[in-house]
């Protein structure tokens, strides 16, 4: 296990990036044109980066981007 120390300034970016890639994500998840293996390695790689974001993110800000696999598919 790794540890990291942020200070205010650099978790407020890293809340900031990981945000935006779970956008970015989710935005690929719900394109019709990819196939259901893409689809897949998105959402592996979401729920990384998801939980990621649940460490220095407040509940209202998780609920937002709770992924439904029904959605997605």
């Amino acid at each position: 296990m790794l540890g990291l120390l942020f200070n205010d300034k650099e978790c407020k970016e890293l809340n900031y990036v990981l945000r935006k890639e779970l956008d970015e994500m989710l935005l690929d998840l719900g394109d019709v044109r990819l196939d259901g293996e893409i689809k897949q390695a998105i959402t592996k790689r979401y729920k990384i980066v998801f939980r990621m974001f649940a460490r220095i993110a407040s509940p209202k800000e998780l609920s937002r981007y709770t992924l439904n696999v029904r959605t997605y598919r």
